[in-house]
């Protein structure tokens, strides 16, 4: 068992899982909405599997797909983190930095935020020479969010291995940052 890291933002708190999470997850996953860039939505037992799944990671590693509570609240709003594709990708072996929000916090910047405290862990404390995101084309404020979080489109789209061919979700974009660009960029910010 690892040293579980949780990063603080300043309205942020991503952290391990807890029991208190899975009716607020398994809600976002139920979400026709959220889910729009997703094979489906989740049935209960589907989604408190994954929160299993990240808690367990986490445990192991020390670090992985936080919970994400809203400091003021307390309340469970999403996803993110860093994250192993299970699956083989064109561009493996790799970290991704992703993330995942329940539709009332939308459009707060939540998600840049959480997004952007994954990769100051993957750079800094985990020493990762690059982190990479990926989504489905269409997907608009996902590309936003890598966007404003510093990653670049690389051109190199791809068909998701985990996708059907006939699914219109299967065609994905691939962003990345490494870790000089990072640190160029948060020297630019100071």
């Amino acid at each position: 068992m690892s040293q579980i890291i949780q990063p603080v933002t300043p309205r942020l708190h991503l952290r391990q899982w807890a029991e208190r999470d899975l009716s607020a997850f398994a809600g976002m996953c139920a979400d026709p909405e959220v889910m729009r860039f997703f094979p489906g939505t989740l049935e209960r037992s589907e989604s408190d599997l994954m929160a299993r799944t990240c808690e367990q990671l986490i445990a192991e590693r020390g670090w992985g797909i936080w919970a994400v509570e809203l400091l003021e609240s307390g309340a469970l709003i999403g996803i993110a983190g860093l994250h192993i594709p299970r699956h083989d990708l064109p561009f493996s072996p790799c970290v991704e930095v992703l993330w995942r929000l329940a539709r009332p916090y939308w459009g707060n910047g939540y998600a840049t935020e959480a997004a952007e405290a994954s990769l100051q862990v993957g750079f800094e404390q985990l020493e990762l020479e690059e982190i990479v995101s990926f989504a489905v084309l269409e997907n608009r404020r996902s590309r936003a969010v890598m966007e404003r979080i510093g990653m670049t489109d690389t051109g190199r789209d791809f068909d998701h291995p985990a996708l059907p061919e006939t699914s219109l979700l299967r065609r994905h974009c691939l962003y990345s940052l490494s870790r000089r660009d990072w640190s160029k960029n948060c020297e630019r910010l100071d």
